[in-house]
């Protein structure tokens, strides 16, 4: 049963201003609808490092304050990860009666309760895509901190199956939350952004497009290999240099093999790497490309899937981990390890008509079925359920 009395919540809003994309966005629209649902309980959302990439400090209503930390991002996370000083978090948001964390690591909360978001457990599944360094630090911050949390949130069912199976967590304390699809993700129908987009990143006129920060856990090398196979095999229908592959995203971690593989295979001035996309532009992008190809080893949920349907562009993703539950019988869907099945996909998808229209309908579908304003609903009976005392 819900309670009457009011709640003091402090969330961690770091990631919504330091981050543009990824984790950055997650939180941004999470806390965005939750603000829209809830005049009630009071929120503090705390800010470590200044303003970066993402949203500043915004127009909150007035149950919502913000408050900076006095030390950096990384700092805070080298006190309290590395360091695990017991400084709670208490001495920056004052009382409170529940804390989130909607970026896989808890500060010291005292005997506070806290609700703590796992996205994935990609360090775990997949490792050999991590620097070894980084993948020990998460899986000993990971680990603590879905021991320590009252409740874990989770974005898809598997991360749950992740949780229970890698990291022996009952099934009971995690719940999923879909993230929604923000309404502006839909197909540009003025010309002038669509060029100008395409001039500001010198994109060509025809092209299969791959989005995300580069790190092999993407499989950009796998999407090289199936499009060069894919203008091998069908010069008759997409020309000597009429079809070009965009991979948009910035640069990650061992990506090395990414960029070699287009001159290994002859593909230079086919393949594009403009970089990090500015998320303004995403939708024009998205509706500008062909195809969108996802095929990636491992997705916690994989919201550029969803982006790039409701923009109307047909996708081809892989059919591993969270994908099918995001995708749905909307996308072509092949395994990650099979360029042959990847590039005999997408050349479906770029050259039936009819298969390419009941894709955009089914995609559209799709997309819809995913809401922020659902996901805050959820978090919010988190929040009530596993809040301590009210006497706060």
């Amino acid at each position: 049963m819900a309670s009457t009395s009011v709640l003091r919540i402090g969330i961690d809003y770091t990631a919504a201003v330091r981050q543009g994309g990824g984790i950055g966005r997650y939180t941004r629209n999470l806390i965005r609808a939750i603000s829209q649902c809830d005049s009630r309980n009071q929120y503090v959302l705390l800010v470590a490092g200044g303003w970066g990439a993402g949203d500043g400090l915004g127009i909150w209503p007035d149950n919502f304050q913000v408050r900076q930390l006095p030390l950096s991002d990384r700092w805070m996370n080298l006190l309290w990860q590395r360091l695990r000083l017991p400084v709670p978090v208490q001495w920056f948001s004052g009382s409170i009666h529940l804390y989130h964390s909607p970026d896989f690591v808890l500060p010291p909360t005292g005997r506070t309760p806290a609700v703590l978001t796992v996205h994935d457990l990609s360090f775990l599944r997949v490792p050999q895509f991590f620097v070894a360094g980084f993948r020990d630090y998460l899986e000993m911050a990971v680990s603590r901190a879905v021991i320590r949390a009252a409740h874990v949130l989770a974005d898809s069912e598997s991360t749950r199956r992740d949780l229970v199976e890698l990291m022996a967590v009952d099934r009971h304390k995690v719940t999923v939350v879909y993230p929604g699809v923000e309404a502006r993700f839909r197909p540009v129908q003025d010309q002038t952004p669509l060029e100008s987009v395409r001039a500001r990143y010198g994109l060509p006129q025809r092209f299969i497009l791959g989005l995300s920060t580069l790190q092999p856990r993407k499989n950009f090398s796998g999407l090289i290999t199936a499009f060069a196979r894919l203008v091998a095999g069908q010069q008759e229908i997409f020309g000597e240099a009429d079809l070009g592959l965009v991979i948009a995203g910035g640069q990650g971690w061992m990506y090395d093999e990414t960029l070699a593989s287009v001159e290994r295979l002859g593909l230079q001035g086919r393949v594009h790497f403009p970089g990090f996309v500015a998320d303004e532009d995403l939708p024009a992008l998205y509706t500008l490309a062909s195809v969108f190809a996802f095929p990636s080893w491992y997705e916690g949920f994989g919201l550029p899937v969803l982006e790039a349907m409701a923009c109307g562009t047909p996708v081809v993703t892989a059919d591993n981990s969270s994908l099918p539950e995001v995708a749905g019988e909307a996308a072509l869907m092949v395994g990650a390890g099979d360029p042959d099945g990847l590039c005999r996909a997408l050349g479906q998808a770029l050259s039936d008509e009819a298969l390419r229209e009941r894709m955009v309908a089914a995609g559209t579908k799709q997309a819809q079925r995913f809401s922020w304003r659902v996901a805050a609903k959820k978090v919010l009976q988190a929040y009530e359920a596993h809040a301590g005392d009210r006497k706060c």
